[in-house]
C-alpha cells in the first residue's frame, strides 16, 4: 500500500488579473449604449487562463458558454448553443437551429454568450448573424492570432466594441495559484515563486503544473 497522501487542490479558480479583465469586458458589453455593437474579444497565448476566466464569468453571471472542438462544424456549434439555452435534443438544419437560437436569445435580459476557441471564419459569420439579430453580448475567446483572423471578416471586425488581451501571470497571480495548489503547511518564498513564474512563461496552466 502506498504511503503517499493524495493531494487535492484547495479550490478550482483563483481571482487572477485575467479573471478581472474578463469581468470588466463583459460589464462594458452589458452596459453599452443601445447604438453600440455588443461583440467583445478576449485573446492571448495558450495557458494564460482565458478559459478559467470564462468559466468564472459563466458561474458569476449565469452566462452561456460553448467551447468549440477541433472536429466541430457549424451544425455542431448551433446544437451546443441551443443545449446551453435549455434545448435537450436540438434537431434541424443550421439555418433552422440558428433561427431557434435567435428566438431564445431575443427574449428580454439574455445572459452573455461566451464562445471559446474561435478559429474558423464560418463560425465567426454565424456568430455575427446571431448578434445582429439579437444584440446579445457575445465574447469571442481565442489565442493571440484571433484579432488578425477576425480581420478576414470585416463585417464582424468592425462590430467589436472591446478588445482585451490576456496577460501573463505576475508574481501576485502566482502567489494566488500557490494558495490553491500547494498543500497546507508548505510555504514558498517570493523568490522561488517568481522563479516558477519565470520558467513557466507566465502561463497559469504551467505555473499550476510546476507548483
Amino acid at each position: 500500500m502506498s504511503n503517499v497522501t493524495e493531494y487535492k487542490p484547495r479550490g478550482t479558480l483563483a481571482p487572477l488579473k485575467n479573471v478581472a479583465a474578463m469581468l470588466t469586458l463583459s460589464t462594458r458589453l452589458i452596459e453599452r449604449a443601445p447604438h453600440l455593437p455588443g461583440l467583445g474579444v478576449f485573446y492571448g497565448y495558450s495557458g494564460y487562463g482565458k478559459s478559467w476566466a470564462a468559466i468564472y464569468l459563466q458561474n458569476k453571471l449565469q452566462a452561456l458558454r460553448v467551447e468549440i472542438g477541433d472536429s466541430w462544424t457549424r451544425l455542431t456549434l448551433m446544437r451546443a448553443i441551443l443545449r446551453e439555452l435549455g434545448v435537450n435534443e436540438p434537431r434541424g438544419t443550421v439555418a433552422g437551429l440558428t433561427e431557434q437560437a435567435i428566438e431564445r436569445l431575443s427574449l428580454p435580459g439574455p445572459p452573455p454568450l461566451l464562445i471559446d476557441e474561435v478559429v474558423d471564419k464560418g463560425f465567426v459569420e454565424i456568430i455575427r448573424e446571431i448578434h445582429e439579430a439579437t444584440q446579445v453580448p457575445i465574447i469571442l475567446i481565442g489565442e493571440e492570432e484571433l484579432p488578425a483572423k477576425l480581420q478576414r471578416s470585416e463585417r464582424t471586425h468592425n462590430r467589436v466594441l472591446v478588445w482585451s488581451a490576456a496577460q501573463p501571470c505576475d508574481l501576485e497571480d502566482t502567489a494566488l495559484l500557490a494558495k490553491l495548489y500547494v498543500p497546507q503547511g508548505v510555504s514558498i518564498d517570493h523568490e522561488l515563486l517568481d522563479k516558477i513564474r519565470h520558467v513557466s512563461g507566465g502561463r497559469a496552466r504551467r505555473i499550476c503544473v510546476n507548483l
